[in-house]
């Protein structure tokens, strides 16, 4: 799964956060940024409320089964700012 087809599927599922700002840092792959003001998503790079930051792969991992986030939180491989 690349950072397009999951920034397509959050705009697609209207994915969004009530009164709330949250950021996916993917890295150097991009961000996805949730409005929940707003209402939408987008690829910006706007100051949050809360920052998730994961690797692309890790990310699709947990999305797909793969990795436990609790274990990947223990691992450092997912923070929340």
């Amino acid at each position: 799964m690349t950072y397009d087809e999951i920034l397509n599927r959050f705009s697609s599922a209207g994915v969004t956060v009530p009164g709330k700002k949250v950021k996916f840092d993917f890295g150097d792959a991009g961000k996805i940024f949730l409005d929940g003001g707003a209402g939408k998503v987008s690829a910006d790079d706007a100051a949050a409320d809360t920052t998730i930051k994961v690797k692309l792969e890790d990310f699709v991992d947990m999305a797909q089964g793969k990795l436990d986030p609790t274990s990947a939180f223990m691992q450092g491989k997912l923070r929340v700012e």
